[in-house]
């Protein structure tokens, strides 16, 4: 890549991410208190991510694969996105709120595939090239998350201009896109099934005991996963943690640090140890949740956050690269797409439905929660998953050698 193009690509993956951390870290914080929702309806509005992550194949598999430019795409998604955050920014309650933010889920949730593909047409080298572009999402996301902090928005009630940020960033992203590189549509002989299309193709891969195993078991942990998505801010700034959305960032920290780190340790474990230590990783962070607070034991919730590059470089990157290690040379994208559908899309919807109803359950007041109880509940689905995998869960498969092991391989997207 020339550095003009390497520029463009690290500036579009930079806004990619800052406009999806702008807001959503803080949503749950946002209707709870500027909106006045129950949690449950927090879950709903968590889980038009999910609907997205089941919509986006259609899109990118039924029009950008075929018919539009990428980048041509990407701009007029995201200038629809901008309008749908700026018209969500100024809804007077939650049924004017939920219309606009699924719209927008639908619409942002393509994207995250489109900037991959634009990246990955422009590189020479994509195992070499691609960690040093991403990258720059994963600081996208974090300084988003410190503006909300410095500018102090989750105390002062300010939280709408969350959305407003984020909607004038996906302005300037859907106006960049449009000088980005060319990557038209690559022709294709014969038209794809609604099964290719969300890589169903790939569905074969379950006749393998251990594979159906750890299918199951990334269903099941997206679950307790979609408690730390939707309550961990309104949970952290209930207990008083200043700035908690800029905290949270180090979260993001840890991802990479840990991401650089998957090579050595996959090389050393083993997949069944590397997935394991995941799931173990879960139900600590889970622990500390429970038993933390913003007093003397204020660590443990800077501890929960910092857990987060373990629970999901060690669980979902290592089970990228088991897939992909699996999956034949026709297949691979497919299967790709296929967990990523089963997490983010099943897993994801049913743990946005079930923590809600959970969260309101153990209410106290109108303003307070048994916190204990609610993070208990996922912890102990974490534990039950991770029990069931090391019982029945087969490791096979020799571990690759460093050398081979790369993000591009596994294809990654940094659960931000």
């Amino acid at each position: 890549m020339t550095p003009t193009i390497r520029f463009k690509l690290s500036l579009m993956m930079f806004l990619e991410f800052f406009i999806w951390g702008a807001w959503f870290v803080t949503l749950g914080t946002y209707l709870l208190k500027n909106l006045n929702t129950t949690a449950t309806q927090v879950g709903a509005a968590f889980l038009t991510q999910s609907i997205g992550a089941i919509v986006a194949p259609f899109i990118i598999g039924l029009i950008a694969d075929r018919f539009f430019s990428a980048q041509k795409i990407l701009g007029v998604l995201h200038l629809l996105g901008a309008a749908l955050l700026w018209l969500a920014s100024s809804a007077a309650d939650f049924s004017a709120f939920y219309p606009y933010i699924l719209s927008y889920m639908i619409v942002y949730m393509p994207t995250l595939a489109l900037v991959n593909s634009i990246s990955f047409r422009q590189m020479k080298n994509p195992q070499k090239e691609f960690a040093n572009v991403r990258v720059l999402g994963t600081l996208g996301w974090i300084i988003a998350g410190l503006t909300i902090g410095w500018l102090n928005w989750e105390q002062n009630g300010s939280l709408v201009l969350t959305f407003r940020m984020a909607a004038g960033a996906s302005a300037l992203l859907g106006l960049f896109s449009f000088t980005l590189p060319p990557t038209p549509p690559i022709k294709k002989e014969g038209k794809s099934s609604v099964g290719q299309l969300l890589g169903l193709e790939a569905i074969g891969l379950l006749k393998n005991r251990s594979y159906l195993i750890f299918f199951l078991a990334s269903v099941a942990i997206c679950v307790p996963l979609s408690f730390y998505y939707g309550f961990t801010n309104p949970f952290l700034n209930e207990v008083g943690m200043k700035s908690a959305a800029g905290v949270q960032s180090l979260g993001q920290v840890s991802e990479v640090l840990f991401m650089l780190l998957i090579p050595v340790f996959f090389v050393r474990l083993g997949v069944k140890k590397m997935l394991a230590i995941g799931m173990l990783a879960w139900v600590v962070r889970y622990l500390f949740f429970a038993y933390g607070d913003g007093n003397s034991s204020y660590w443990m919730l800077i501890a929960g956050i910092v857990l987060h590059g373990i629970c999901y470089d060690f669980f979902f990157v290592t089970g990228q690269i088991y897939t992909d290690n699996l999956a034949g040379e026709q297949s691979k994208s497919a299967a790709q797409g296929f967990i990523t559908l089963a997490t983010y899309g099943v897993g994801m919807l049913i743990g946005s439905l079930l923590s809600g109803q959970i969260v309101d359950a153990y209410k106290t007041t109108a303003d307070l929660h048994d916190w204990q109880t609610i993070w208990l509940i996922p912890a102990g689905i974490a534990a039950a998953v991770l029990a069931v995998f090391l019982l029945l869960f087969k490791d096979q498969n020799v571990p690759a050698k460093a050398e081979e092991i790369s993000l591009a391989e596994a294809n990654v997207r940094v659960e931000v």
